[in-house]
């Protein structure tokens, strides 16, 4: 799989029902971050309880589900980075993807900690809440990764599979028990 972009964002404050909300959620493409143990240095994590963190440093999304959400929502400016993922990637397969596994990404080792829940923020990005039911529905939600090994990532790494540790709990199989009742 190929990294196509990397992306940060900046804190900054959006007006949602009358209150001035702070989020990192508005990415844009950047030539490179440095993966952290905690987080992407250069990336305003603005809301710590739900996002960054040893198990959340980074989180990862496919390129390949862009076009579908953009035939929903053709009236929005899409760029990478739209779902406020740090890490876009071409082929990313939630499915094939392991609780444990352990990836190389560049010159970093990262593993696969969970997948990503979305939360207001995202219906912040997209103009509408409606998406946080599409976006739990549709079945691809990124993953978030433990950074085992830090280093600078940029568009055209690899995001390598080098160790699975079991194929017991599918990354997509969590997804369905922390939604299963969603409709």
């Amino acid at each position: 799989m190929e990294i196509l972009s990397v992306n940060t964002g900046k804190q900054q404050f959006i007006k949602w029902r009358g209150k001035n909300v702070c989020t990192g959620i508005f990415k844009t493409v950047v030539d490179s971050i440095q993966l952290g143990f905690e987080d992407v240095e250069q990336d305003n994590v603005v809301d710590r309880k739900h996002h960054g963190g040893i198990d959340k440093a980074c989180y990862l999304f496919s390129a390949n589900h862009y076009n579908y959400w953009k035939s929903l929502y053709p009236n929005l400016k899409w760029e990478m980075g739209m779902f406020g993922e740090n890490i876009t990637i071409k082929d990313l397969d939630e499915s094939t993807i392991f609780i444990g596994d352990i990836y190389r990404i560049g010159g970093a080792t990262v593993q696969v900690t969970q997948p990503r829940q979305p939360c207001f923020k995202l219906g912040m990005r997209f103009e509408t809440q409606k998406i946080i039911k599409q976006f739990i529905n549709y079945d691809s939600p990124g993953i978030y990764v433990k950074v085992l090994e830090p280093s600078i990532i940029k568009a055209g790494d690899s995001f390598e599979l080098i160790e699975r540790m079991h194929d017991s709990l599918s990354l997509i199989e969590v997804w369905h028990l922390l939604y299963q009742n969603i409709s």
